[in-house]
């Protein structure tokens, strides 16, 4: 018996993950567009990009 729940257990886990990747989105983003870079532009690169 402990095995066949822990196969339904499984079974339950797999399928919630299958249907939350092919769902539609639920992200709530403002429909105002991307907000403009309003900073001043950093004079020398990192060193990580060279």
């Amino acid at each position: 018996m402990n095995m066949m729940s822990k196969l339904s257990n499984m079974m339950a886990y797999l399928t919630e993950a299958v249907i939350r990747i092919f769902s539609p989105t639920d992200d709530a983003y403002p429909e105002v567009g991307p907000s403009p870079f309003e900073g001043t532009p950093c004079k020398k690169p990192s060193p990580a990009l060279k």
